[in-house]
This record gives structure tokens, sequence and C-alpha cells, in this order.
């Protein structure tokens, strides 16, 4: 684990550099379609962008998409992996992961974040900062756990959905693809396709 390339200059990379560090990655750089005009993301150099990334794939022991989006997440992913790039999975060791558990591709997992026994995070998952994800929950491809949000035992969520910052799901729900739900959310009935559903109980969002 010496050098990784993160896709993706934003605040949500900085965490996972910083998480890529502190699990033993010596060297990280970034890559952003923004480049020239953003050369810094913190501490860390910008240097390129996709174009230049995908010239420079061999010089990375690893690569991990670093953007929030999980459907632009996902599917820059599948880009990257066409071109064979080593897709590298981050975990924070102050996460809490069971050895039987399974993290996909692409993965990260936060500090302080757990992910219990026989649960699988899909490719291209991110269970964030002190989220739970419990036993014999599915995460598809792309889905994004926020910080602070809890997963009871055996939740299927399809893929690139987003689980809002301290949303609770009750056990046994499903939640289908391109959905996102709101913060502070409570889901205790599944939740269809592509829905944004909000409140407690967690419903549809009705547009003004």
């Amino acid at each position: 684990m010496n050098k990784l390339a993160l896709l993706g200059a934003s605040g949500h990379g900085k965490v996972v550099a910083d998480a890529a560090l502190a699990a033993g990655w010596k060297h990280v750089v970034f890559f952003d379609d923004a480049w020239p005009g953003v050369r810094v993301n913190g501490r860390w150099p910008v240097v390129g962008d996709m174009t230049v990334l995908m010239s420079r794939l061999p010089e990375f022991d690893g690569v991990l998409v670093a953007i929030g989006n999980c459907a632009v997440r996902w599917r820059k992913q599948q880009e990257l992996r066409s071109a064979g790039a080593r897709l590298a999975t981050v975990v924070h060791p102050r996460a809490c992961v069971s050895s039987y558990a399974q993290l996909g591709e692409g993965s990260v997992v936060m500090a302080g974040a757990v992910v219990n026994v026989d649960a699988t995070v899909g490719e291209a998952g991110i269970v964030n900062t002190g989220a739970t994800v419990d036993h014999d929950c599915v995460l598809a491809a792309g889905v994004h756990v926020s910080p602070g949000a809890h997963l009871s035992g055996n939740v299927k969520v399809g893929s690139c959905s987003w689980v809002g910052v301290g949303v609770s799901v009750r056990q046994g729900m499903h939640i289908g693809a391109g959905v996102v739900v709101g913060a502070g959310a409570v889901v205790v009935k599944s939740v269809a396709d592509d829905q944004t559903v909000v409140g407690s109980p967690a419903a549809p969002l009705v547009p003004r």
C-alpha cells in the first residue's frame, strides 16, 4: 500500500485520504475534472483530471473514486475498472468490520462505523463516520450510508441510493435503487425505487 490515487477533490475526498493514510497508505494524490483550476485539496495535491489519471494508472498501487454523488461515483468506478485500474478499498482502523462481512471493490468505511456479521457493502459503497450496517444487510453498488445513519438487521438497499445523516431504518426493510432518504428520517416501511422520502415515519416528499 504505497501510492493511492483518489478521483474527486472534495471534502469527502479529504476524509477518504485521511482514512487511507490511517489505514497504511503511504502517499495520496488527487485527480479532479476541475483541474488545472483546482490544484490542491487541503494538504494534498491535485495533479490532473480523469484523462490524466487514465494515462497514469500503472503508477498507482490503488485507485478509489472519492465522489459523494452515488451515480457519478459508480459510473466513474466502472470506467476505471474497464481501463484496468487497481481498485482499492479503504477501512479506517477505528472502524469495526466483521471478518464475516463483505466489502466490494472501491468501498470505504470511515472512523467509528460498524459493519456487522454477514453484511455486504457493494462496490463503490460508503459507510460514513459513525454509521452502522447490521447483520445480514445487503447494500448494492454505489450506496452511501451517511454519518450517524443506522441500518438494523436484514435491510436491503438498491444501487446508488443515499441514506442521509442520522437516518434510522427498521429491520427487514427494503430501500429501492436511486432512493434518497432525507436526514433524520425513520424508515419503517419499504421504499420503492427512485423516491425521495423524509420525516418520521419516512414518507415520499411532496413537491411544493
